[in-house]
């Protein structure tokens, strides 16, 4: 019977991979300059898998792989952010041995943040059964709910503000204008300014923008009318 030698070396920083081979090829591994990594398991058995409702890896499995790097979140649940690029093969056994390791330690909403650079990421994360939560420009937001309990997770913003200003002046005229673009472009109809409010933008500081950008006119905001 050949001895098995245990071949160690990092291929992300903090993550440990161990490697098993025989004598005779122990040589040709050292001087390899890239393996995917694999954990020590009976190969008779089937491997363990993470999704809802089956067993978890069992702890050594786990050290031996890895773990995702992740940030604990306000709500009982981890955040993952994907900063760095890495092969599929690589990442989902990590994402594997972690969704296992939290499963451990009670967490329940799982976010990972996948930059555009790394689409390539996408498809094995949604068969490991995350979900689409949102997308900007720049990168995809993936969920998956730990618990056997009805999924909690927030959805995502799906509307916008608008405002429509009711300005008046001294001699109790009000502002009215008329669209230059938009529904009522050509439709010779009088309204109020109105336009959307921008993100993270206070309604009150929205209203005096949008006058200002359709008619110059300086205002001052005085109160909310009405909403809808």
């Amino acid at each position: 019977m050949q001895q098995i030698y245990a071949l160690p070396f990092f291929i992300l920083p903090g993550t440990y991979f161990p490697l098993f081979c025989t004598e005779s090829t122990f040589a040709a591994l050292v001087s390899t300059c890239y393996r995917l990594p694999i954990s020590r398991r009976n190969m008779s058995s089937p491997p363990t898998s993470v999704l809802k409702g089956q067993t978890a890896l069992p702890s050594d499995k786990v050290q031996q792989i890895g773990l995702l790097n992740a940030v604990n979140d306000k709500y009982g649940g981890v955040v993952v952010d994907m900063k760095e690029p890495m092969d599929s093969h690589i990442y989902v056994p990590l994402l594997r041995a972690s969704i296992s390791q939290w499963r451990q330690q009670g967490k329940k909403g799982v976010w990972i943040k996948l930059p555009i650079e790394q689409a390539n990421l996408v498809e094995p994360t949604v068969k490991e059964g995350f979900r689409y939560h949102h997308a900007e420009s720049n990168y995809l937001m993936l969920v998956y709910w730990i618990p056997d309990s009805p999924d909690t997770l927030p959805a995502n913003a799906s509307h916008i503000v608008g405002i429509g200003a009711f300005v008046m002046n001294n001699k109790r005229e009000v502002l009215v204008v008329k669209e230059k673009h938009g529904y009522f472009k050509g439709k010779d109809a009088w309204k109020f300014p109105t336009g959307v409010v921008n993100q993270g933008e206070d309604i009150c500081a929205a209203a005096i923008r949008e006058v200002k950008e359709e008619t110059g006119i300086d205002t001052e905001f005085m109160e909310i009318l009405a909403f809808k």
